[in-house]
């Protein structure tokens, strides 16, 4: 297929809608998700074809219609002329919604920053007492951190065993030879000091009280339009969990830009978030163990070995690592003064 080139099956979904199309632009398109501008007399419109069940979609659009009910800008869902809120062709879910204008959020300066941080607070506490519909199919990682971590270590353990066994080595097996024992040494501490009640505790409260992530919480799924409002996009990887989640996502994003982790920024940041959605001491406990945890050279390390990125040299995943094995060695300052840093909250 051209790339510019409009699947037949869009033009099906868009006789559902009570709307009258001026033009489609393809933003993306594989085999099982797409996304396409549609140009209306007003104005430009999103539609989505999504890569998962009707099931998991009403789980996702139940999340959303909460989150907007609580406060939190998500752009409108434009139901079909059958009044659904999505439609369903050939086993697949289409989704169409507005198209905000504004401009994007990004990391530039620190006032941008505490905007994206405080609009993640109100996102959590927004989604405070959210509880999933009977009959969809509930998104969870809720409870499910440290069978993951402990998993993820053995695979990797796996693969620096499997690299230890060759008669040669790539300049990238080369530093994993080199640099595993350091980071497996941090993996079995943070899944230690994961391992305790502050982290079952707060899972608890989830469960019974109800709360999301959005799990990709970042800087370019922002929309700041004229008046200065945030809204929300992309919410398609919503899913149960301790707020944590999205919390440590966006300090890497953060400190990726940045190059290192530092002591200071990161007290920023976690007093921003807690002026919005105060958290117990017993919650922020569980902070020191999730960034020990090294999840970016877990993540270079595995798609390495895993090959998941085809298009990459090896020049360019040699380059990864070093970059993530600095800035992970770089929050050994903020883990050991750590305590400092936390916000107080009985």
């Amino acid at each position: 297929m051209m790339k510019n080139e409009v699947p037949e099956k869009v033009r099906e979904v868009l006789k559902e809608y009570d709307i009258k199309v001026l033009n489609i632009r393809t933003e993306s398109y594989k085999v099982k998700k797409g996304v396409w501008w549609i140009g209306t007399p007003s104005g430009w419109k999103i539609l989505k074809q999504q890569a998962y069940s009707a099931k998991t979609l009403e789980f996702i659009l139940a999340a959303v219609e909460y989150l907007t009910g609580n406060g939190i800008k998500i752009p409108r869902i434009i139901k079909s002329k059958n009044g659904d809120k999505y439609v369903l062709l050939d086993k697949t879910c289409y989704v169409l919604s507005d198209a905000i204008k504004g401009e994007k959020l990004n990391y530039s300066s620190n006032e941008n920053i505490e905007m994206i941080v405080k609009e993640l607070a109100r996102f959590h506490r927004a989604s405070h007492g959210f509880q999933a519909p009977e009959d969809c199919k509930v998104r969870t990682h809720l409870g499910g951190w440290i069978n993951k971590y402990r998993e993820q270590v053995q695979k990797l353990r796996n693969y620096y065993e499997l690299e230890r066994s060759q008669s040669s080595h790539t300049k990238f097996g080369e530093i994993i030879l080199q640099e595993f024992p350091y980071f497996y040494e941090r993996m079995e501490q943070a899944i230690a000091e994961s391992d305790q009640p502050p982290y079952y505790q707060w899972v608890e409260e989830v469960n019974q009280k109800g709360g999301l992530c959005h799990q990709d919480f970042t800087a370019g799924n922002l929309i700041s339009d004229k008046a200065k409002k945030i809204y929300v996009l992309d919410t398609d990887s919503i899913t149960i969990d301790i707020p944590l989640r999205d919390i440590r996502k966006l300090l890497n994003k953060i400190v990726k830009r940045k190059g290192q982790w530092d002591l200071m920024p990161v007290k920023d940041i976690l007093m921003w978030y807690q002026r919005e959605n105060p958290l117990k001491s017993d919650h922020w406990k569980v902070l020191k163990p999730t960034l020990l945890y090294p999840h970016l050279f877990v993540g270079i390390m595995s798609k390495y070995y895993e090959k998941r990125e085809q298009s990459w040299s090896e020049g360019k995943y040699l380059q990864r690592l070093n970059e993530m094995i600095k800035l992970e060695k770089s929050i050994e300052p903020v883990i050991k003064n750590i305590e400092t840093i936390l916000p107080c909250q009985s």
